[in-house]
């Protein structure tokens, strides 16, 4: 069964499909993803690296690299009663859409920024480009967002990216990202490279900004901790699919995939009682030649010759909760426990 739609939704992606043209051969880095995001809310997409959480995400915005290509699907925006595919968008169409509607803030703050332009002459170049001419409310605009990110605006407009710190260089991205005030913004890794003190400091601004501006979120990341802080629904993704989409509560503390409760037991807790670090054997597989079946099904150990021949599809298991395996029930039942089983045998 398809994932429930509500409304009012943000953005409704179907059976999205993305693949990158390498020398060996097609790598099918997005297949057949589907999911809705609901107005004013935020969805963290989480799994290992390389499991196609970013090109998903460059996907929806179009900025996937020219070896990349959208080869089915749709990616519905929807905003103030109007709505469209962003797949079949103009290049000029395109320009005007993303920042106003949809902005993206990319990892990796230091190079986001051109190294020869003051901070402020990158939010001129950026508004302009989108059509603002007023300097004057531009500068009241930019200086009310920076007082929202805790940015001293006076002495960070006039100073070079490199003059400031990493966590200042994040809050300065965040700011520009949401300079339009765009109803959709993407978060990919927000907190890497960042040290422990600044990671806090922009998990707390990013919470502030969702509450005092309500625009829905998507957010990329690898950091669990960081999704159970913002998200509302996790999304696990594995071998450019959606295995399971879930409440935050649910998804930690109740997965019904493998691989999700395999992710939960590699994570060390910081209350409670200790626990011992439970890695998924095995590797990701190659995406130039997926698995049949299942494609978790070498590195599971709930698999059998069902989960070897056949591909299981998101299916409602519980209210609200997606999951995409033949034996989410067993994994319900035991909590996952046969993941730690695997690796201690």
């Amino acid at each position: 069964m398809a994932e429930a739609t509500q409304t009012p939704y943000t953005l409704k992606v179907e059976n999205l499909r993305v693949s990158y043209q390498a020398e060996r051969g097609k790598v099918k880095a997005v297949r057949d993803v589907s999911f809705t995001l609901q107005k004013g809310e935020t969805l963290a997409f989480i799994g290992e690296s390389g499991c196609g959480k970013t090109t998903l995400g460059l996907s929806l915005i179009r900025l996937l690299p020219t070896t990349a290509a959208i080869e089915q699907g749709k990616i519905i925006y929807h905003h103030n009663g109007e709505e469209f595919d962003i797949v079949n968008l103009s290049e000029k169409q395109l320009r005007r859409f993303r920042w106003r509607e949809f902005a993206m803030i990319f990892q990796g703050a230091q190079n986001a920024f051109n190294p020869v332009l003051r901070i402020w002459d990158q939010f001129w170049e950026t508004a302009r480009a989108h059509g603002e001419t007023n300097k004057r409310h531009l500068r009241e605009r930019v200086e009310e967002t920076f007082r929202l990110v805790q940015l001293d605006p006076d002495r960070v407009l006039r100073a070079y990216p490199h003059q400031l710190s990493g966590g200042m260089r994040q809050r300065v991205l965040i700011a520009l990202g949401l300079l339009l005030k765009p109803p959709l913004v993407l978060l990919d890794e927000p907190t890497t490279a960042l040290d422990i003190l600044t990671q806090r400091s922009v998990i707390d601004v990013l919470r502030d900004l969702k509450s005092q501006m309500s625009f829905s979120l998507i957010l990329i990341s690898h950091d669990l901790s960081l999704a159970a802080e913002l998200a509302d629904r996790v999304a696990t993704m594995y071998a450019g699919t959606l295995v399971e989409i879930a409440t935050v509560w649910d998804a930690y503390y109740r997965p019904l995939h493998p691989y999700t409760a395999g992710l939960i037991r590699a994570v060390p807790t910081l209350s409670g009682e200790r626990q011992d670090l439970v890695s998924i054997p095995g590797s990701p597989p190659d995406l130039i030649s997926p698995p049949t079946g299942c494609a978790f099904h070498p590195r599971c150990p709930y698999a059998t010759d069902q989960c070897r021949q056949n591909t299981p599809t998101l299916i409602e298991a519980e209210p609200n909760h997606m999951v995409a395996c033949w034996h989410w029930d067993e994994v319900a039942a035991d909590g996952g426990a046969r993941m730690k089983e695997q690796v201690e045998a």
